[in-house]
């Protein structure tokens, strides 16, 4: 796997707003022009990243999840999927999974010492091929509830590549009791003039949806607490609604839930 420095990347750019340090200097462009048009877009990494944390603690203090399939996680950063899992219920299993291979080299770098994480190169848009890997068959066992994250990715999935038909394979392989987590960006202007800024530094492309349209993603699963919301909306069943004011920007152009396998 080589490592393209001369074009930007979402996951070192979703690295360099969170503070880290595993980024180039392309990155940091795309980012800041970014930054520069849609200025909210910092909240909007944060905000994701807060989202991920409340759900995967719910998962595995709450729901008794002890298996984590990340996919599309990006370069390991502050709060990972292994760490709040393994905060909330020691021995959870995780699994990493990014096409991006400067987010692979370094994932597995961090995890070398730890037994029950794994980092493996894997792209969405080929989930067979992530569901048969040797390294999440061996630390992955689908004849039990397994949590599968999707977080901040089916954006870049356009419709010609069936993102449903992706998730639906990936259903298929979860067993009654299992997780599904996305986070997913609105339809809005902003986001189309992020799509344009990324689109023009060669990332990927960018495909907002309405919330009608990423209801359908669900199928087959039960939307649990609030269902399917503005992300910094989102909160376990049962807890205080901590949202920010209804004046907030950010809120209008991110949605976010958590299903259950039924």
């Amino acid at each position: 796997m080589g490592v393209d420095s001369t074009r930007p990347s979402v996951a070192r750019m979703y690295d360099y707003y969170l503070g880290g340090k595993d980024n180039y200097a392309v990155d940091r462009a795309a980012a800041d022009a970014m930054m520069a048009s849609v200025p909210e877009s910092v909240q909007m990494v944060a905000s994701n990243r807060e989202f991920l944390v409340r759900a995967v603690r719910y998962l595995a203090a709450e729901a008794g999840i002890r298996q984590f399939l990340d996919i599309g996680s990006g370069l390991p950063t502050r709060r990972n999927v292994h760490e709040v899992a393994q905060a909330a219920a020691p021995g959870s299993r995780v699994v990493y999974a990014d096409h991006d291979p400067l987010a692979v080299v370094h994932g597995r770098a961090l995890l070398a010492v730890d037994e029950n994480t794994r980092y493996i190169h894997g792209d969405l848009r080929e989930p067979a091929k992530i569901l048969d890997d040797p390294q999440v068959r061996g630390l992955i066992d689908f004849d039990r509830p397994v949590a599968v994250l999707v977080v901040a990715i089916l954006h870049f999935i356009g419709d010609q590549d069936d993102p449903i038909g992706i998730l639906r394979r990936l259903r298929e392989r979860m067993v009654p009791g299992s997780y599904l987590v996305i986070s997913h960006i609105l339809d809005d202007p902003r986001p189309h003039e992020i799509g344009r800024i990324l689109n023009a530094a060669g990332a990927p492309a960018w495909y907002p949806r309405t919330r009608e349209e990423i209801l359908p993603f669900f199928e087959g699963f039960e939307l649990i607490g609030p269902g399917l919301t503005l992300l910094p909306r989102w909160q376990p069943p049962g807890s205080a609604d901590a949202s920010p004011p209804e004046d907030v920007a950010e809120l209008r152009w991110q949605a976010a839930g958590v299903g259950r396998r039924s």
